[in-house]
């Protein structure tokens, strides 16, 4: 059973804003806290079971305007800067580490862009003992014209509620949910097949953080980062969108993750999905254990007398 926790956060530019912290525990002195993406919240209930399994507390949070934290007055997913998301994200960390002495964070796509930031932005506090970035949202899939003219979005335009004419594509939401044929059931009006509405603010948020991030920053704990083996552009549902990420590309993700810090492990997945833990068997098995394998040697190093751990 999950616990519920709304983090009341100050309110922001449209007014009250809270978040939600979902957690399972296991009594255990480790835990995971888990970012979500863009158009998305927490559901991968086998993600919580895969930690939870392994003796590992899980705790996941709908950041705010997503998911259990989407007030009526907000705008789905709309913000200034990547770092509106850091109040939540402290606080969700200072409420796991009074009993827990090991926290890493694993987040997808945009999660993992906000992670990043984040996690440089508290290094030396010793607050995360690593992180695990799933499909992080390092840089745009569009032709390099596109990148180029969103990186525009510097004027006063950047900072208003305009919703850019980019049409809303449903072919990914179309591979992950069981009524088009996917594996996978959730809420659609919390995340929508054909996604949220892209504004003009949150594109300029985006695109400033990603230059942070190719700059370089220096998160100082180990990083796994996965990527898909297959990147595909499509308008339609094809067979092959089943097994490629067709959100992001996969080659933006592996030549940027060295710029996450110096302790980086890149893993391509083969067949995978954007949301890699989504892909069907066998890349979701390979995900996990790719996953397992990374924290056994680079997090769960010793155990809490200072012993050396053995999995």
């Amino acid at each position: 059973m999950y616990e519920i926790t709304v983090l009341q956060l100050p309110d922001d530019f449209e007014g009250e804003v809270v978040a939600t912290l979902v957690s399972r525990k296991t009594g255990s002195r480790r835990a995971v806290l888990y970012l979500h993406g863009f158009t998305d919240y927490f559901f991968q209930d086998h993600l919580a079971d895969h930690y939870v399994e392994r003796g590992i507390d899980f705790y996941a949070l709908d950041l705010r305007k997503y998911g259990r934290s989407l007030l009526p007055h907000q705008t789905r997913g709309l913000i200034r800067s990547v770092t509106d998301y850091f109040p939540e994200i402290d606080e969700a960390v200072r409420v796991i580490r009074r009993d827990h002495d090991e926290l890493t964070i694993n987040a997808h796509s945009t999660g993992g862009l906000v992670a990043s930031l984040w996690a440089d932005r508290v290094r030396g506090r010793g607050l995360v003992q690593g992180m695990a970035l799933n499909s992080p949202f390092f840089d745009l899939n569009v032709p390099t014209p596109l990148r180029l003219a969103a990186d525009l979005f510097k004027t006063p335009l950047s900072y208003t509620r305009w919703a850019l004419p980019l049409g809303m594509s449903t072919v990914y939401g179309q591979t992950l949910h069981r009524s088009e044929g996917g594996e996978w059931d959730y809420d659609l009006e919390l995340k929508p097949l054909g996604g949220f509405s892209v504004h003009a603010m949150w594109l300029a948020a985006i695109r400033r953080a990603q230059r942070r991030l190719h700059a370089g920053l220096a998160v100082d704990v180990p990083v796994l980062v996965l990527a898909s083996s297959n990147g595909l552009r499509v308008r339609d549902l094809v067979p092959e969108a089943r097994s490629a990420d067709i959100v992001l590309d996969p080659q933006h993700i592996a030549r940027w993750s060295t710029s996450v810090g110096p302790h980086v492990t890149c893993v391509r997945i083969q067949d995978g999905l954007h949301d890699l833990v989504l892909s069907a068997e066998p890349a979701r098995k390979q995900v996990f254990a790719e996953l397992d394998r990374w924290m056994n040697a680079f997090v769960h190093r010793q155990d809490y007398q200072g012993k050396e751990n053995n999995p």
